[in-house]
């Protein structure tokens, strides 16, 4: 095989601009991108109430004994722990930013995940626009969505901001976009607005991308949905597998010493294993994006660039073995790696 056809072994900071020229005019859709899951929790503020639509006993709780509740919430909510650009240098390409406006917090817009965040939505967005900035080939796709308690004019000004910020890297929903169109155009931000009434107003912007995730803490569970879904057939633009487990009331009763990162961490040879045995592509079982919660933590985003060059040559030479791109480090040295079994010992 070719040199330009192996995949990267070190840095994904510029992984898009370093694909082979066969995947150049592939639809974005079609290609394997990393995202993370609820990508702002890495900002969480446990001072912060818990949502307005979080359920009523745990609101009732939180008005009750915040000093307990909040901190509680937070264990639970927090799923990334590295800031937006360096989920970036990482190799993330799909972020899930999840919008809301705190009860006594003006017009000033945060990102919420049970409780909300530190940073605002355009603190966020402008350290996005700096990292594209230094990175003219990278083509980051941003969901917005939940919008909790968000006003029509919450909303114009909101996307009045994202057009100003981003102006002409917009990619525009009416074009199939590649990575050689892209760049031929300058366009680097795909903005997906799960608000109808917006994105008919504004061709620049995305319809919602779906997501599909299991709400289970059992990464078994987990993987059997998606492969049921899988089975059914994938949308025919983008759309994301969330690789993230969800807690329950009963797990976080019995699991009192446990957090969102301990249960995934726990989780991650299986979801790694899985992810590895994935292929992208408009086929029906074909992945696009494939998320994950702690995403420093793994070779996820590695793994994820990685299954693209089965594009190359049907499930091509990578099909067969397992693609780990820990430079300088056998399979042994990687926590969590995708060569491991279920138990997360190495095999």
């Amino acid at each position: 095989m070719e040199d330009e056809e192996k995949p990267p072994l070190a840095g994904n900071h510029d992984w898009m601009s370093r694909l082979p020229a066969k995947l150049l005019d592939v639809p974005l859709w079609n290609l394997a991108i990393p995202g993370s899951h609820d990508s702002m929790s890495f900002c969480l503020d446990v001072s912060s109430p818990v949502q307005q639509s979080e359920p009523s006993f745990i609101r009732v709780l939180d008005r009750l004994f915040p000093c307990c509740t909040r901190p509680c919430v937070l264990r639970w909510a927090t799923t990334q722990q590295s800031v937006l650009s360096d989920q970036c240098e990482l190799g993330i390409r799909f972020l899930d930013l999840r919008i809301a406006k705190k009860p006594k917090g003006g017009g000033t817009l945060f990102f919420a995940h049970g409780i909300y965040t530190l940073m605002t939505v355009k603190e966020a967005l402008s350290e996005l626009a700096t990292w594209l900035e230094a990175h003219p080939k990278e083509i980051v796709i941003i969901s917005c969505s939940h919008f909790d308690s968000l006003t029509d004019e919450d909303h114009v000004r909101l996307v009045d901001f994202i057009l100003r910020l981003f102006g002409k890297k917009l990619c525009s929903s009416r074009e199939t976009p590649t990575l050689r169109s892209c760049w031929f155009s300058g366009q680097q931000v795909v903005v997906s607005y799960d608000d109808q009434q917006m994105t008919l107003q504004h061709p620049e912007l995305w319809p919602g991308v779906p997501y599909w995730y299991a709400d289970s803490p059992d990464p078994m569970k987990v993987l059997a949905y998606l492969d049921q879904h899988k089975h059914s057939g994938r949308p025919a633009g983008f759309y994301a597998i969330g690789l993230n487990l969800t807690e329950d009331v009963p797990y976080v009763i019995l699991h009192p010493f446990q957090n969102m990162r301990k249960m995934t961490v726990r989780a991650l040879s299986l979801l790694l294993h899985w992810t590895n045995e994935q292929i992208p592509g408009s086929e029906g079982g074909g992945v696009n994006i494939l998320c994950c919660d702690f995403v420093d933590v793994s070779q996820f985003c590695s793994l994820v660039i990685g299954l693209n060059y089965k594009l190359l040559r049907g499930a091509g030479p990578f099909a067969a073995d397992p693609i780990c791109m820990v430079p300088g480090a056998s399979q042994w040295d990687v926590s969590g790696c995708c060569h491991s079994n279920h138990t997360g010992d190495p095999v």
